[in-house]
């Protein structure tokens, strides 16, 4: 069979033919790549193929060089570069020369394949030419179809090398895709592809954004393409505005007051729905900026400091202008349209919210008459809008200003649950469910809390999106409550005795259980109940226990009754459904177990077989595996000793899961749980300790286990240390030299992920260090730790001296530090803890949290007395 034929048959509709074409060809790269390189090439570059046959070619090119797991990328890069120079030269001359192919869809394939391998040779300082080359096939070249397709590459380049590696060529890049771009050209295509490229470069174009002459030229083409006759373009170039906004906010203010305001309130009106949606886009991005900026605002003057950006404050300079555009789209609303489906109305819905965010009370004014001009429209796209005005500025503004509207407004709501059209109830049980999460005290128990759960339970019985934003209502209406009422912000205190929501406790459990019992999930309204029913028992006050435990009992006969019928599964959608059951079932019994504690001792038989069966059944779907593990080790936690018997039958399950080091979640969460034992069982555990260090420290030497599943395990250890205090001896010395080199990593300044991930592992090792030294504090095994007193102080020191170290690392410097003092109270550590830079840190600072400085001071008062 040639490699026409083959390529073809790869496109065929019949599976088998398909899969027997796949095949050849994968074993064709592996057994002769050099010659399959080639060969796809010539297709590719061949005007006399078939147009079809020529896109199998670039596409199977394309994925000879790109793949999405990182192993593999580096394995097709490596064999691309290793590849010889003669067969390099031909694949890249042709790919440069289809570019300019009579059909503008190969010079697409081409410009696919241009950029694949630009991707792996231009980071390795190789194909230096190729940006000069695509530079001139724009400027120079008659060939509309070469213009575009390179205009194209540039843009696959752009989006898939680096910023860093293609700073250095910005000036070209620009100069291209900038060319492309302007009035003049003739051909729409051509600006397209330029104003698409453009989108792709801005990230890196920094420098030229930076030099008022070249940001002056490249906002004025982008703002005269939205005026372009082509929508497409004007589509585009709208993106391109969104971008700019978003990495170049402070250089924007010029350009706002001359253009951007007009040009894009103008946008927002457009009939075509596309660039509409651009144009709001715009404007919400402006409100996001200026949202993070106040934020920062309000830190800088926490702290006494002066904030490093400042708010142009463009939303509040346009919302007389745009506010009434987004009210206008508001009630753009389509009868039938698809909830996943973005429009402008949902948009216009969105960018409402995140005004209001940014200017704060300016928003109430502006926006009151509509709703009250509104919410008593015939029309229902008018009163839908009207309400959904209404939740969308709840968070912003003062509380103090919006209290005296929701109080007015809500029995008003409540009312509207009841209307005729579909759409204005979902949005009313959504704005309710806003109320109840933002603004609590305006629902009056004695006056509102009947009819609101009346409308809110009659709308468990409505259509899906309904049912949702219902159950969500429930869930903000008890968490919020329960904090109100019962004072939980402290997680330590005892329930009340009673609470607002103890009247319809049972009414409102048992209205979500039946609406848990469909077995629809659409929209995610059973998983919408179940998140109701766990908030309503975490919640749940002492004349409500009752409630708690009828529930469990439902809950865990479910559990049974799933495990055994799951031999009767047929499908994937059966399996699927029969998942999701089961970890919503986990999800309830997890909040049980932390409600009851020990209190769920009498059922604790019960679920461990549960469990165990659903572990077994579960075979390697790791998410149900977490849930149920996690049932595990929150009912290690609420037993703690009384756990003991079931140790030895969950054994057999724990440590697959611990060797499971591609299963980055599921191993996260086994590790997690070896913790929960540990602290549970106290100095019981030591019997674990061999066998679990053992696989802990195995973990630790292997090379596909993520990297952020170590720091867990070093934490981990400082839990096995604290449980068994003096018993974790034989493993001291092992697990300080892990810890002393894992604290030696240090980071880049250049390089965030790893400035991120070496923060997380020290925070980690601090978390060890701490177990082990309180695990050993008070023992007559004390002076074990004298040897390793310097290194643990060493990594506190360069700790401290880290400018961007989090309250959390502070606190646990600081908790350390006074932990080691404490530990050696009769001066044995004197000299290390009289070191000046010491002295230094136990000083208060004005940056510095409450809980930081709290444990700064009772570090200082332990240095203090070990140091007498």
């Amino acid at each position: 069979m040639n490699a026409t034929e083959l390529l073809a048959n790869t496109l065929s509709p019949d599976a088998t033919t398909r899969q027997n074409a796949t095949e050849k060809l994968e074993n064709a790269s592996r057994e002769n790549y050099p010659e399959y390189m080639v060969m796809l090439s010539s297709v590719l570059a061949n005007e006399e193929s078939q147009l079809h046959v020529r896109n199998a070619a670039g596409l199977a090119l394309k994925n000879a060089l790109t793949a999405r797991e990182s192993a593999r990328q580096t394995e097709y890069f490596n064999r691309w570069l290793n590849l010889n120079p003669d067969a390099k030269a031909k694949i890249k001359q042709e790919s440069l020369m289809t570019l300019g192919s009579s059909s503008s869809k190969a010079g697409t394939f081409a410009a696919q394949v241009v950029a694949a391998i630009a991707a792996v040779e231009l980071p390795q300082g190789q194909w230096n030419d190729l940006i000069e080359v695509l530079l001139g096939f724009v400027n120079n070249q008659p060939s509309v179809n070469l213009k575009i397709a390179t205009l194209q590459a540039i843009g696959f380049i752009c989006e898939s090398i680096k910023p860093d590696i293609l700073a250095l060529r910005s000036n070209e890049i620009l100069t291209a895709v900038i060319h492309g771009a302007r009035k003049e050209e003739t051909s729409p295509d051509v600006q397209l592809a330029a104003i698409h490229a453009l989108f792709n470069s801005l990230e890196f174009i920094r420098d030229n954004f930076d030099r008022e002459g070249e940001r002056n030229y490249i906002m004025q083409v982008v703002c005269e393409a939205t005026q372009n006759q082509s929508v497409n373009v004007q589509i585009g170039s709208f993106e391109c505005l969104v971008r700019i906004m978003d990495l170049y906010y402070d250089k924007m203010a010029l350009y706002m007051e001359q253009a951007l305001f007009g040009l894009t309130v103008v946008g927002m009106k457009h009939p075509d729905e596309r660039v509409a949606l651009q144009a709001v886009e715009f404007w919400s991005t402006v409100c996001e900026e200026e949202v993070e900026l106040a934020l920062e605002l309000q830190e800088a003057l926490e702290y006494g400091e002066v904030p490093e950006r400042e708010s142009k404050n463009f939303a509040k300079i346009a919302l007389p202008e745009i506010v009434p555009v987004l009210l206008m789209l508001l009630t753009k609303q389509e009868e039938d349209a698809d909830e996943d489906e973005w429009n402008v109305s949902m948009a216009a819905g969105t960018c409402l919210t995140l005004l209001a965010g940014a200017v704060a009370d300016a928003i109430v004014p502006a926006v009151i008459p509509f709703i009250e001009a509104h919410i008593k429209s015939e029309d229902w796209h008018h009163r839908e809008a009207a309400v959904m005005t209404f939740g969308s500025i709840l968070e912003g503004p003062d509380p103090i200003v919006l209290t005296p509207l929701a109080e007015q407004a809500l029995p008003l709501l409540i009312n509207m649950m009841a209307d005729t059209n579909v759409h204005v109830k979902d949005t009313t049980a959504w704005t309710l469910g806003r109320i109840c999460d933002i603004l609590i005290t305006v629902v009056k128990p004695d006056v509102h809390l009947h009819p609101l759960i009346s409308a809110l339970v009659g709308g468990l019985q409505d259509s899906p999106r309904i049912v949702v934003n219902c159950c969500w209502a429930l869930m903000n209406l008890s968490d919020q409550l329960g904090i109100f009422y019962g004072g939980e912000e402290d997680a330590d205190a005892p329930p009340p005795s009673t609470g607002p929501l103890s009247p319809y406790y049972e009414g409102i459990v048992q209205a979500l259980l039946h609406v848990t019992e469909s077995s629809s999930n659409e929209s995610n309204y059973r998983t919408a109940a179940y998140e109701a029913i766990t908030s309503f028992l975490t919640h749940a006050p002492n004349d409500a226990l009752g409630v708690v435990e009828t529930t469990t009992v439902t809950i865990l006969q479910r559990t049974e009754h799933l495990l055994s019928v799951q031999n009767q599964i047929l499908g994937v959608d059966d399996r699927n459904n029969w998942n999701e059951l089961q970890s919503n079932f986990c999800s309830v019994i997890i909040c049980v177990v932390r409600k009851l504690g020990n209190g769920i001792q009498p059922l604790a038989d019960r679920i461990m077989t549960a469990i165990l069966q659903l572990i077994q059944s579960a075979g390697k779907t790791s998410t149900v595996l977490e849930d149920a593990f996690l049932v595990v080790g929150s009912l290690a936690s609420g037993l703690e000793t009384q756990f003991s018997p079931y140790i030895s039958a969950f054994l057999p399950y724990l440590y697959p899961a611990l060797k499971a080091h591609e299963d980055t979640q599921l191993c996260t969460v086994a590790v997690g749980i070896i913790g929960d034992i540990s602290r549970a069982l106290g100095d019981q555990s030591a019997q674990y300790a061999g066998p679990f260090m053992t696989v802990l420290l195995e973990n630790l030497q292997s090379d596909v286990l993520n990297r952020n599943v170590k720091i867990v395990i070093l934490s981990c250890f400082g839990d096995i240390a604290l449980a068994i205090g003096p018993g974790f001896e034989p493993y001291l010395e092992t697990t300080m030299n892990v810890l002393r080199q894992a604290g030696a990593v240090q980071p880049n300044p250049l390089d965030y992920d790893l400035m991120d991930y070496v923060s997380q592992l020290r925070e980690g090792i601090l978390e060890a260090y701490t177990g082990i030294v309180t695990g050993f504090k008070n023992t007559d095994k004390v002076n074990l730790l004298l040897s390793h007193a310097p290194s643990i102080m060493d990594l506190i020191q360069r700790c401290f001296s880290d400018d961007e170290k989090t309250d959390s690392l502070a606190k646990l410097c600081y908790g350390l530090l006074g932990d080691l003092a404490d530990s050696f109270p009769g001066g044995q550590l004197k000299q290390l803890l009289l070191q000046p830079w010491i002295a230094s840190e136990l000083k208060a600072r004005h940056r510095m949290n409450g809980d930081v400085k709290k444990t700064m001071r009772w570090a200082r008062d332990m240095v203090k007395q070990a140091t007498q």
